[in-house]
């Protein structure tokens, strides 16, 4: 059993993808990559890593609030950078928003995300306990607009 979930406050998934899903009765939910859009796809941030990544990490706050969950429930996060150079940063800002034992963790150099001015994504799974856990509203699909090339990022 899987459920599709989409949370408040945070950009709206596009194309052949899902926000959050929540996977069989132990509530592990798996999480989109995020990147530093605020809720209506503009970048938070241009050319600063500590404000993308804040910014990433809240879009994975918010998403897993929609489901009862905290970031000490994130089990597992893969980072997607264009250049590794400001790795210390990503570790300050992420000890802001996580408490020990930290979430394992793999980093991942990439030539570009999906958009040139965006530093960095990251994925997350987490496990939300059943006591927290509330079951995802149904979400209606947006429309795919293949048109762009595969995707059409505006609004």
């Amino acid at each position: 059993m899987k459920s599709a979930f989409q949370s408040p406050g945070v950009w709206r998934a596009f194309g052949a993808n899902s926000m959050g899903l929540v996977v069989g009765e132990g509530r592990q939910v798996l999480l989109s990559g995020q990147v530093a859009w605020d809720e209506n796809r503009h970048i938070v941030g241009i050319g600063d890593m500590r404000a993308q990544t804040q910014q990433t990490f809240r879009n994975i706050q918010a998403t897993l609030a929609g489901v009862g969950g905290e970031m000490d429930d994130v089990v597992s996060i893969v980072t997607y950078v264009t250049t590794p150079r400001d790795l210390k940063t990503i570790h300050e800002v992420r000890t802001e928003f996580f408490s020990q034992p930290f979430p394992v963790s793999t980093l991942v150099q990439v030539a570009a995300l999906v958009d040139a001015d965006l530093l960095i994504e990251i994925t997350a799974t987490a496990v939300v306990p059943e006591d927290r856990y509330r079951a995802p509203e149904a979400m209606a699909p947006d429309s795919f607009d293949a048109s762009a090339g595969g995707f059409n990022l505006s609004n």
